[in-house]
């Protein structure tokens, strides 16, 4: 076992056939497809979680150029919409146990919307979709018998100054979406921390951990403002992100390594760079909001009052 200031590699990871794996956001170029190449390339049963299957099979198909023999699957879920989620977690019924469970899928800064739930689109699509469906899929990972769930956070998550426990169906505040966005990847990591508490107080044989891709160039940031990738100013965006940033293929690393590395529950791994913007995966720290014990229980109860999900 690496010592944590070790950095991993992809040289590092272990053979991985034999188990599952679930990938959520797995759009083409971004930080789910290279998680799912990676994992699928090194022998592991690949399911590939989005929104529409067009997008899954373009996916698919980069993937299998790569690594023919691929053994891929495919799971449309809309994090943003409740009830789907819970149709996707009966379909994923079938994939039978459950080795990992990445909650990779996210947005950012979108303009403000309300979902279907009547929940502001960030934090429905960040932190309670992914809360719905570790619920709903924890009885698969626990039947894997080593079962571990990967949550990916960002450093904006040291940006909230308070946590995200207001109605959540009522908009009490100015909606500001930069702030927000650091609210659910706080969430994110108070939900990992808490899970990872639970499951062992329960004897479960789960772990939980968070993974964050330090400045990644993915389509994210213009998927949030324009709602696309390309056209227009979005591309321009898209293109200037992409000069500054690492490629997402590194940015998926720190998952790769939360995934499969042998680490404790409740590790973070991000990239061992300068502000951790960039460079291979070690173990680093987050916020001290982030460990706070009080406020991670609060933010499950609260969840699990709006989703309906009941963790043992």
């Amino acid at each position: 076992m690496k010592a944590p200031t070790d950095a991993w590699s992809l040289s590092d990871m272990a053979d991985q056939a034999g188990r599952t794996v679930l990938v959520t956001g797995c759009t083409l170029g971004g930080l789910g497809h290279y998680t799912a190449l990676e994992l699928a390339r090194r022998g592991a049963k690949v399911v590939l979680g989005g929104r529409t299957p067009e997008k899954l099979t373009e996916t698919e198909g980069s993937i299998r150029a790569q690594v023919p023999h691929a053994e891929l699957l495919q799971l449309q879920v809309d994090l943003a919409d409740l009830e789907s989620v819970r149709k996707a977690a009966a379909n994923a019924a079938s994939f039978g146990p459950i080795d990992v469970l990445v909650n990779n899928a996210g947005v950012m800064a979108p303009p403000y919307r309300r979902t279907v739930d009547g929940l502001e689109m960030q934090m429905a699509t960040n932190h309670f979709g992914p809360f719905l469906l570790t619920g709903l899929l924890l009885p698969q990972l626990v039947s894997s018998s080593a079962g571990r769930v990967v949550t990916v956070s960002s450093q904006m998550h040291r940006t909230a100054r308070r946590p995200p426990l207001d109605d959540p169906k009522a908009q009490e505040r100015r909606y500001s979406k930069w702030p927000v966005y650091g609210q659910t990847k706080l969430a994110n990591l108070l939900f990992t921390f808490e899970l990872d508490r639970r499951l062992r107080e329960a004897e479960l044989p789960v772990k939980a951990l968070a993974a964050h891709p330090g400045f990644a160039g993915t389509h994210l940031a213009a998927n949030g403002r324009f709602g696309r990738a390309s056209g227009g100013v979005a591309s321009i965006l898209d293109a200037a992100i992409k000069v500054v940033s690492q490629p997402a293929h590194m940015g998926a690393l720190p998952s790769l390594m939360a995934a499969t590395a042998d680490l404790p529950g409740s590790t973070y791994c991000g990239p061992s760079g300068f502000k951790e913007y960039g460079g291979l995966p070690v173990v680093v720290g987050s916020s001290k909001l982030s460990r706070d014990e009080n406020v991670q229980r609060q933010l499950w109860e609260l969840s699990e009052q709006t989703t309906g999900v009941s963790y043992p």
